[in-house]
């Protein structure tokens, strides 16, 4: 699994949850469609009339969410950034999704603007085994280092691991098992201190909240 594996996944489910922020600072989801993954990004359009639109190009940063039959998970987070050669891309995104013909007619399409998200965070949570396993990722790393090079004459600091989540054991554990007999996923195992297996964790809490000694802590805190 890497982040092409997951943007592959959102192409398949085509229909996602889509975040982003009003003028009021509040949320807003809606369905849109994936209309293109390639190269570690995705694209996506939508017309210059709608809210949406305008919402992305006052605050770009984003949430995608779809979930498979096969009840695997990809979320996304990242920034929404506007194309330049419009109607090349919207060209391609209807060669694509042939459907939109349907829906934007002939000339009609070139109300639709393209967008992509270039780099982000990306998470795969897959609910169809036992244990539960989910994994991070980071996109577009790279070109964001080469960029603020490019812009400031300087090495920019990139983060290329996904953000801490979930909870980790701490040498004040005292080895009393509490948290691995009350684990709903069993992957916490024995040790000096007890270990967590993040890659299996449901980041519930159960163990943070029922520890006598206080020794688990939020990752990334």
């Amino acid at each position: 699994m890497n982040a092409q594996n997951c943007l592959d996944i959102l192409r398949e489910i085509k229909d996602v949850a889509f975040a982003t922020v009003n003028d009021e600072g509040k949320p807003e989801v809606r369905i849109i469609d994936v209309m293109i993954v390639g190269q570690d990004k995705l694209y996506f359009c939508t017309g210059r009339g709608k809210d949406f639109y305008r919402q992305l190009i006052e605050h770009p940063d984003v949430a995608v969410t779809g979930l498979n039959k096969k009840f695997q998970m990809v979320r996304l987070s990242g920034k929404a950034e506007t194309l330049t050669d419009q109607k090349y891309w919207i060209d391609r995104i209807f060669e694509e999704n042939p459907v939109m013909n349907g829906v934007y007619p002939g000339e009609s399409r070139y109300i639709l603007e393209p967008f992509c998200i270039s780099r982000g965070e990306l998470e795969f949570f897959d609910l169809g085994k036992s244990p539960i396993y989910r994994e991070g990722f980071v996109f577009g790393s790279a070109e964001a280092s080469r960029e603020a090079t490019q812009n400031t004459g300087k090495e920019a600091q990139i983060c290329h691991a996904p953000r801490e989540k979930g909870f980790l054991i701490t040498d004040v554990c005292i080895g009393c098992g509490k948290c691995m007999r009350g684990c709903p996923q069993q992957c916490i195992t024995k040790g000096t201190p007890f270990r967590i297996h993040q890659e299996h964790c449901l980041h519930c809490g159960l163990c943070f909240e029922n520890c006598p000694v206080q020794a688990i802590i939020r990752r990334g805190a």
